[in-house]
């Protein structure tokens, strides 16, 4: 009897929902702008994608290859960018519109303390540093999760076992 094998869809979701509880207790917890607090995020996330592809290969009785354990965690990726983009958009316009604010003013706040810009400079680029700021913020969400995730998907796929079955052209 074949293993039922938890598809890349479910387990996508599973992560993204991980990814924004994270979020909603750093937002709440106010840890959002701690570097550490972004560096838990990243761990958490490539744990989540090489335990996926790893246990991908395991339910699979290690029967895959490289591409086919890849392929599966990009598609896991995938599903999670969209859903951690949908979630960032709705956090930034919805659910904390007062998100980009508090971040344009802790840039403020560390552009003033390095002597780096005056006040008034911060004024007169105000407008357009905001637009910058979300479009950067929901590319980050999108491009980052991307880019952690295929990480994640090549180091899960280099470390689950594998022992493909061998074809008809391969047995001597």
């Amino acid at each position: 009897m074949e293993n039922q094998v938890t598809t890349h869809a479910f387990k996508g979701l599973l992560i993204a929902l991980v990814l924004i509880v994270l979020s909603l207790i750093g937002q709440f917890a106010n840890l959002q702008f701690e570097k550490w607090w972004g560096y838990i995020n990243w761990a958490i996330m490539v744990g989540a994608f090489i335990g996926s592809v790893i246990y991908y290969g395991k339910q699979k009785n290690n029967d895959v290859t490289f591409g086919e354990l890849f392929t599966h965690g990009f598609k896991t990726t995938a599903v999670t960018a969209v859903v951690v983009f949908v979630y960032t958009v709705l956090s930034v316009y919805v659910i904390f519109p007062d998100q980009l604010d508090k971040m344009w003013e802790k840039g403020v706040e560390e552009a003033m303390k390095g002597g780096k810009v005056t006040a008034e400079q911060l004024e007169q680029g105000a407008a357009i540093g905001r637009k910058i700021m979300t479009v950067t913020v929901l590319a980050g969400s999108l491009v980052g999760t991307l880019i952690i995730g295929t990480v994640g998907s090549l180091i899960g796929a280099g470390a689950a076992k594998k022992n493909p079955a061998p074809t008809p052209f391969e047995q001597q």
